[in-house]
């Protein structure tokens, strides 16, 4: 097994957490780095986790429990998402922290690293409900986060709409404050392209690759899991390009169509429906069958974990772009890049969202708007100069793209860090 690896062998009762610092540790052997920065830069900086009491519309109390991470602010202010998802635990927003901190880095943008969840299905509240589950979440937080200290985002299961209730909340409190979240709605400060930065993101950077590795997308098949913000923005993407998509997916299951799905049809669909269910648009197939099915590009675009030791052998796609979040587990990706398998890593895949995000905190600071090719433009700009980089240090190294964008993070974190002092 090559060290093109990335944490090879790991136990699969790993925690994601220890995954990314192995992967850090495996990435570190090709920075000049002091041990003691190293360990300082892996460290988190601040941990909490609170009690979020919440009335139901019966009356009923609840109380759910949050989470922030704050990883590192050696490049500027904490910066990440906040999920709302049953399964949301304190190691997998320390590993999603520390994610953000690797993310940010790479693309050189002036943020650290931080993430925010909060362990709850938002499917089983009302919209009052979940309006005051936020405002007590941020009101709990209130002390450790500000626009020059941690600046939330939308995540997993929250969008606009929750960042504007964030942001007004913490603006009771402080005064009109926009730049305290980002992903806001545009009447409320937020930016054009946002929303679609994600998945706009990774269809650039899978552009990049495919240029560089031989692949003509126009001759290519596509498929994608998960069809949120993310995959449906890049399935909306890749369709304007005139790319294949052969497959969709949501919670609901997948729908493959080898000649091609309708992306407009799909989108249609649901804005009247929650899921995919009922669309007609190809064959019903498991989310678990679509990440093995025959294409040529993968983009798994929903949650984490996906490909796994299980699966990992049948994978048939010759790339995977990853939209999601840490969807491979490392020994996966050991097996991966044994079979050859182009892995375009999450911390410069889904960079996009986080790039447009700090575009956004501009413009509040400056109280100016951008126009949308604009944002366009500078986000371009950005990621293939971010692409162009670690492909040249995964070619000097001859290490994969996952522990090149490893590399230049440490790089620029280490510099950062030593020239602060400690």
């Amino acid at each position: 097994m090559s060290e093109a690896t990335t944490a090879t062998m790991h136990p699969s009762s790993q925690s994601a957490f220890d995954i990314v610092m192995k992967n850090f540790d495996h990435a570190a052997r090709y920075v000049e780095i002091d041990p003691g920065y190293a360990e300082l830069i892996k460290s988190i900086d601040r941990e909490v986790r609170v009690e979020i009491p919440t009335r139901m519309d019966n009356g009923e109390l609840r109380v759910f429990i949050g989470y922030r991470v704050q990883h590192n602010n050696a490049r500027g202010a904490y910066k990440g998402g906040i999920r709302y998802h049953q399964d949301v635990d304190l190691d997998e927003v320390r590993a999603l922290a520390a994610l953000m901190t690797l993310k940010t880095a790479v693309v050189g943008i002036p943020y650290g690293g931080g993430k925010g969840g909060v362990t709850v299905d938002p499917r089983t509240l009302s919209a009052t409900e979940l309006e005051r589950m936020t405002r007590m979440f941020i009101d709990k937080i209130d002390p450790i986060i500000g626009p020059q200290e941690d600046i939330p985002a939308p995540d997993v299961n929250t969008n606009a709409q929750v960042m504007a209730w964030m942001m007004d909340e913490y603006s009771r409190r402080h005064g009109h404050t926009p730049g305290i979240v980002t992903g806001k709605p545009i009447e409320l400060g937020g930016s054009q392209g946002r929303a679609e930065a994600t998945g706009r993101g990774a269809v650039i950077i899978l552009r990049e690759a495919a240029k560089t590795y031989g692949i003509d997308l126009h001759h290519s098949t596509v498929a994608i899991q998960g069809f949120g913000n993310v995959g449906s923005y890049a399935a909306w993407t890749l369709d304007e390009m005139g790319v294949k998509i052969v497959g969709i997916s949501d919670v609901s299951g997948a729908i493959v169509n080898s000649d091609g799905v309708n992306i407009p049809a799909a989108i249609n669909h649901l804005k009247n429906h929650p899921t995919l269910e009922g669309f007609e648009g190809g064959e019903r197939m498991t989310n678990e069958e679509l990440l093995e099915l025959e294409c040529d590009v993968l983009i798994p675009a929903a949650l984490g974990r996906v490909i796994t030791v299980e699966n990992a052998d049948k994978i048939k796609a010759r790339m995977i772009v990853e939209g999601a979040n840490e969807p491979i587990t490392g020994r996966a990706d050991a097996i991966l890049n044994d079979k050859g398998v182009v892995v375009l890593p999450d911390i410069l895949a889904n960079a996009g969202g986080v790039t447009v995000s700090y575009f956004e905190w501009v413009q509040n600071l400056q109280q100016f708007h951008w126009e949308l090719e604009e944002v366009r433009d500078k986000l371009e700009k950005i990621l293939v100069n971010s692409f162009q980089h670690i492909y040249e240090i995964a070619q000097k190294h001859k290490i994969s793209l996952r522990l090149a964008a490893y590399v230049l993070a440490i790089e620029r974190l280490e510099k950062a860090t030593r020239l602060r002092g400690v």
